[in-house]
C-alpha cells in the first residue's frame, strides 16, 4: 500500500523528469547541444506544491544569449501541466567548463 508521502515523492520524481525533458528542448544558439547535456544545469528542485527552482550557468559571463537561454528554460518548464511557479537563478560559481558536458554532448561536439 502506497503512503501519501511515497505518492508525493513519486509525483515529484515524475515531475522532475518532465522538467529535465523540457530543459532538453533549450539549445545554446551557437552550440548544437541542449543546455542540460552541455552541463549548464547545476540544480533542479521540485517542491511539493509544484514550484520549480533551477540553478544554472552559462558557457561564459559574456554569453550573447545570457538573457535568452534562462528565459527559454523558464518558459519551457512553465508549459508543463501542473507547474506553478518557476524560478531560474544564474550562477558562475563554479565556473562552467567542458568537463561538465555529458558524454553524448562531448561526442556530438567531437571532444571524444
Amino acid at each position: 500500500m502506497e503512503t501519501e508521502e511515497n505518492g508525493q515523492a513519486g509525483q515529484i520524481t515524475n515531475l522532475k523528469e518532465k522538467v529535465i525533458q523540457a530543459i532538453k528542448l533549450v539549445y545554446d544558439p551557437e552550440i548544437p547541444v541542449d543546455v542540460y547535456d552541455l552541463g549548464l544545469i547545476y540544480e533542479i528542485t521540485v517542491y511539493p506544491v509544484n514550484n520549480v527552482y533551477v540553478m544554472m550557468t552559462l558557457t561564459s559571463p559574456n554569453c550573447p544569449s545570457a538573457e535568452y537561454i534562462p528565459t527559454e528554460v523558464r518558459e519551457k518548464i512553465q508549459q508543463i501541466q501542473g507547474i506553478n511557479n518557476v524560478e531560474v537563478e544564474i550562477t558562475f560559481d563554479p565556473p562552467y567548463s567542458q568537463d561538465m558536458m555529458s558524454e553524448a554532448a562531448k561526442l556530438e561536439l567531437g571532444f571524444l
